[in-house]
């Protein structure tokens, strides 16, 4: 281990700065790093030194038991100790403690090259909030990450990604990038595991803040344990945060196009059974339709509690059009509408049922009654729905929420 000196030599090191003048932050968070963490210590503190920058260099230790904490103090970083585990809640951590105007992240297991840091600050002196490596344009050495994570795992990540939430980077999980603080504290981070690094993509894209990217070397790392990441578990939880962070994509699509092709269908065959290229349709496809219609509202329904709920508790930035469409859609008016379609499927199992009565309660051909039962049931269940799911998003106060929904109550 170096010894005191380092701190003289090196004159990015926190000891040397003035409070309130530091411009850059490293933050690396460390679990068991002791075989690279001095590495990249010294690598951040040249660089620094180098490029004349006024920094200090943040440890966020998640609980090491291999001295990697008396290696940062000895190199003169600042150590922060951060009881709850997790990757993300260490760069949360680090990065909260972070006096910097700009933060650097990045491993600390020499995997990425912290000589180069000025290259993720140029673009945030320019205008980027937020600055993320691409490994695949900068590089990848053989043998630092396995085929299935290079070819399969980021790759498909990474477009659903793009896709959901039409970010225009090509690396969604590099761990080398670079943020603004004053950004980061925009974007209220939650996550503390390995999916904190897509959160903070998304939350940047959602919030409307400036994304760069810029070509990142991934070298093979210097460590001696096993890596933390589980390829499975971690890969799995990165897609289910998409995944809920996107209830346009999870519910409201899948909603909408279920109950076009089942509303479609069942138009169709409510006057009778239909050909279709030599295909016939019956009443067996009638019930397949209102299943589909059903399904299709309540995955609707499901989006728009996800989408409020998700505005409420911070994950999601204010919605003007929610907001203004729940000023006028009360709990009053959702019981009106929910009543109304009970009432109109009742009226149709009347008919029904005195359609029946006419032929003395006796035996029915079902390709006619169902015909008119299906749609009754299918609207009598649509408008317990609606009461039901007016009094949920009342129990969230949606209706005084109207304002927070759209952002702060003009003056």
């Amino acid at each position: 281990m170096e010894t005191n000196d380092a701190r003289v030599t090196a004159v990015a090191t926190r000891d040397q700065v003035a409070p309130g003048l530091v411009e850059i932050s490293v933050v690396m968070p460390c679990l068991n790093e002791a075989a690279t963490l001095a590495i990249c210590i010294r690598k951040a503190q040249a660089a620094l030194s180098r490029h004349k920058l006024r920094g200090e260099i943040i440890v966020a230790d998640n609980g090491s038991s291999d001295g990697s904490p008396a290696i940062a103090v000895g190199l003169g970083a600042r150590l922060i100790r951060v009881s709850q585990r997790g990757y993300g809640a260490a760069i949360r951590a680090g990065i909260e403690a972070a006096e910097g105007e700009y933060v650097v992240i990045g491993d600390a297991d020499d995997s990425y090259d912290f000589s180069t840091l000025n290259d993720l600050v140029t673009p945030l002196r320019g205008a980027a909030d937020l600055v993320v490596g691409n490994r695949f344009k900068g590089g990848i050495e053989r043998g630092a990450m396995p085929w299935k994570h290079r070819y399969i795992g980021n790759p498909v990540l990474t477009s659903v990604g793009r896709l959901l939430f039409r970010v225009k980077i090509g690396d969604f999980h590099c761990g080398l990038r670079a943020v603004r603080k004053e950004a980061f504290e925009k974007m209220q981070l939650r996550t503390t595991g390995m999916e904190f690094a897509t959160e903070m993509v998304i939350k940047a894209a959602t919030r409307g803040l400036r994304i760069a990217e810029v070509p990142t070397t991934l070298h093979r790392d210097g460590r001696s344990r096993p890596s933390h990441l589980r390829p499975y578990r971690d890969g799995w939880r990165h897609l289910r945060f998409m995944l809920l962070f996107s209830p346009r994509w999870l519910f409201l699509i899948p909603g909408i196009a279920l109950m076009a092709v089942g509303g479609v269908a069942a138009a169709l065959l409510l006057t009778g059974p239909k050909q279709i290229a030599g295909v016939g349709f019956d009443i067996s496809t009638l019930l397949i339709a209102a299943f589909m219609c059903l399904l299709g509202y309540q995955l609707i329904i499901f989006g728009l509690f996800t989408k409020v709920f998700a505005i409420r508790e911070g994950f999601h930035s204010p919605d003007f059009v929610l907001a203004r469409l729940f000023r006028h859609i009360t709990l009053e008016v959702g019981l009106l509408a929910g009543a109304l379609l009970c009432l109109l499927g009742l009226a149709v199992l009347i008919l029904a049922f005195l359609s029946w009565s006419v032929k003395g309660f006796g035996a029915t051909d079902p390709r006619v009654t169902m015909r008119t039962v299906i749609p009754a049931v299918v609207l009598m269940a649509l408008g317990v729905q609606t009461i039901f799911a007016s009094f949920f998003l009342s129990i969230l106060d949606i209706h005084t929420l109207g304002w927070e929904l759209g952002g702060p109550k003009p003056k």
